[in-house]
């Protein structure tokens, strides 16, 4: 074989996997769709007690086990961002938007919207850059 039916065969192999990957991107972001869109329907707000967060593997959690049924094997895999609150007069471990996690604080009280045990938004959270704001703030008066 030589130099140019080699590229030709890489380069046919990249094509298809460039096709492969298109169509898998678009049934990904079709069932994101439908997912945001129930849990959209579906969220409450509520008062919770933020006791605990941290990024950890769902096998580790204290989740119920209807919970860890429904679950992909590969989001068993996955560290995903967990909250141990007190929602009414239980203590349960909840997931979280990546967001919202980051803006969750500690030993408070917040309102919160949940759908089933996933945190979708808090009220009066601050974007992104309003937290790096306040991070670099802490910071310079330290």
């Amino acid at each position: 074989m030589q130099f140019l039916d080699i590229a030709i065969i890489v380069a046919i192999v990249l094509g298809v996997i460039g096709v492969g990957l298109y169509f898998f991107n678009r049934w990904a972001s079709k069932k994101m769709v439908e997912q945001q869109e129930l849990v959209q329907r579906n969220k409450t707000p509520m008062s919770i007690y933020v006791i605990d967060k941290k990024k950890d593997k769902v096998t580790s959690a204290n989740l119920p086990k209807a919970a860890m049924e429904q679950m992909p094997k590969y989001t068993k895999m996955m560290k995903m961002p967990l909250v141990k609150a007190k929602v009414g007069s239980q203590i349960m471990t909840l997931m979280c938007d990546k967001d919202v996690f980051d803006a969750l604080p500690l030993k408070k009280t917040v309102a919160v919207e949940m759908a089933g045990m996933y945190i979708v938004s808090m009220k009066g959270m601050k974007t992104k850059q309003e937290m790096s704001n306040i991070k670099k703030s802490k910071k310079s008066k330290a």
